[in-house]
This record gives C-alpha cells, structure tokens and sequence, in this order.
C-alpha cells in the first residue's frame, strides 16, 4: 500500500510518498523562511501564493523520485486543518484535482494528528501513549488511543511553545525562525542566571500557558539593556530551562492522570522537538517512571509530507475515505476527530 501526502497547512509545502512498512520512498519539504523573515513571522498572503507556486514542480519531484508508479497508490492524503485557511485551500484543491485526474481516494488528513502518529511511522509506537504536540502553533498533550481516537489532556491557553521561542528570538535579535539562534546562544549560559517563571507547574491539570514567561523576558530584557554576550547566553539558557521544567511537569501531571491504561511511551514531536534541552529534560522524567521516550528524527519533527502521507495511510486502512467537496477547517481539533470505523 503506497499512499501520497500532501502539507500545507502553513509556511512549507511538502509531499512524501510512504508505504504500510513505514518506508518512506521519497520526501520534499520546500521551506518560505526566507519569504517571511523580513516580516519577522509567517504572513498568510504570502504563504498561500507561495504554495501556489511551488504545490505542482514539488509533487512532481516526489513521484519522480519515488519508484512507485501513479496507478500504484492506493490513496492521497492531504492536511485538511487546523492550519491558515488559504494554505489549506492550496493544498486540498490540488489534493482534489489529482483525486480526481487519477481515480483514487482522497484521505483529510488532521495535522495534529500527523504529528501525533509520526512515531508509529519512525518507531512502530503501539497504542496507548501520551503525546505532546509542540510546535509554532501548538502545545497540545494528548494519549494516543488509537487512529483517530485522542484524549486530549490539555492545550495551550495562550501562546505556544514555539510561538514564545521565535517572539523572545526576534526581540533578542535573532532572526526568524529564531528557536535554533536562541538554543545555540544558550548552550553557553547558565540556566539557573535568571529566576524565569514556570507557569501552571506545580498545579493540576495539562494545559500550558506561555504569556507569563514571554512578559517576563520581556521586562527582564528592559532592565538589561547593554547585554554582554554572557548575559545574552545566561537569558536564552534560563528561558529554554523555564520552557523545558513546564513541559516536564506537564507531562507528570498526564502520566499520573492515564497512568491506570499504562501509555507505551512518551512520545515529542512537532518542531520543538528539535530542542536538545527540552529533549533531555523530558527523557530524564521518562527514565525515572520507567516508561521508552520517543522522539522522530528532526526533520519528521517540523511540518513534511511523510507524517501527513503516514496518518493518511493509518485512516485508510481504518476504512476513512472523503468525497471532493469538503472544505479545509482552519480551527479542526483533535478531539473533533471521528474513529474510523
């Protein structure tokens, strides 16, 4: 079974072809960072145009690097949400046209849930296991059930966890995306320099909240106005150690709530996965309850096609096929998704 993927649920268009032994025959991801750094974040308008640009020559590369032949894929998925409206309109009416032009299944493929089943793609990760989704637009914790079947534990109430790490960048200076600049800074600093709040830890519950800790360096920044680059590297190492310490006591608070269906692993994905720090705090806290931590190579982490083509190929097995008139939904959650049947 050979199913392609399709992403542009934001900045990137992607596309992977997988196959149901979790071998990936080809995989492109075309990055817009140099379209958007000047305005220092994603800009919709210009994401969607690019998308537009780059959706055909990019699938067209795919299927002729992959040894696998149109009339052989069993189905295209494509991100149907949550995502910016007009990417995801790109990506689903070209997914639709190429549905129809060859006579296949078409598979909505939910991001979030991509990201989430990217590990059973990577590392054949068997249900249950409690997921955080961290990323520029999210910090979800969610158990993974089975396909399509998510408890979600908590989310985000304000800013993402990526979303803080490219604003406190871009106020250091650092351009966008600037969570790599900021880790590099701090890997040179002292993480204890500067008391930063933890938000939430220590109470019940999963849900994260990021405002408190971007306003707090922000005014730490205002009463630090000629940095050394000793400072510099002392504020990223401490902020990076604020966000790992509240992802970690996140993860505490899920594993003791679902600790009674005794989750397989803790799994990390999205593209803050990529940060050594947070990796190493959360495998610590696995290694103390005992429990596989599990993360996806790093280019698996960050938005691509094979995690879209992956959940795709999981929901078709499972019987999931969509008609050609459904639109995207920018705001689709995971726990609006329906168990395949």
């Amino acid at each position: 079974m050979y199913v392609l993927g399709i992403e542009t649920s934001c900045d990137e268009t992607a596309a992977a072809i997988v196959d149901d032994q979790r071998k990936i025959h080809a995989h492109v991801v075309a990055s817009q960072v140099k379209d958007h750094a000047a305005f220092g974040g994603v800009v919709p308008d210009i994401a969607a145009r690019s998308h537009l640009e780059k959706i055909a020559p990019l699938v067209q590369s795919v299927l002729e690097e992959a040894p696998v032949p149109v009339q052989r894929l069993s189905a295209i998925a494509v991100t149907a949400g949550p995502g910016l409206s007009g990417s995801l309109w790109v990506g689903l009416s070209f997914a639709k046209a190429l549905a129809l032009a060859w006579q296949r299944p078409l598979v909505r493929v939910n991001h979030l849930e991509g990201h989430a089943l990217t590990a059973r793609l990577t590392h054949d990760v068997a249900f249950p296991y409690l997921v955080l989704i961290a990323s520029g637009g999210h910090s979800e914790m969610c158990l993974a059930r089975g396909v399509g079947n998510y408890l979600v534990l908590g989310h985000s109430l304000d800013d993402a966890a990526g979303e803080v790490f490219d604003k406190v960048s871009r106020m250091l200076g650092f351009s966008y995306p600037g969570g790599k600049a900021l880790e590099a800074c701090a890997k040179n600093g002292d993480p204890q320099r500067f008391a930063f709040p933890r938000p939430l830890k220590g109470q019940p519950g999963c849900h994260f909240s990021f405002a408190g800790l971007k306003t707090a360096a922000y005014t730490l920044f205002k009463r630090l106005p000629d940095m050394s680059d000793q400072i510099r590297a002392d504020f990223c190492a401490s902020f990076q150690q604020a966000i790992a310490d509240v992802c970690v006591s996140r993860y505490k608070n899920a594993f003791e709530a679902v600790h009674n269906v005794s989750p397989t692993a803790f799994v990390l994905s999205g593209g803050v996965a990529a940060n050594q720090t947070i990796r190493k705090a959360i495998e610590d806290f696995a290694t103390s309850c005992n429990i596989p931590f599990v993360v996806p190579p790093v280019e698996l982490c960050t938005d691509n096609g094979a995690m879209i083509a992956w959940a795709g190929l999981e929901q078709f097995r499972c019987g999931c096929r969509n008609n050609l008139r459904e639109a995207p939904d920018p705001h689709w959650e995971l726990k609006d998704l329906l168990t395949p049947s």
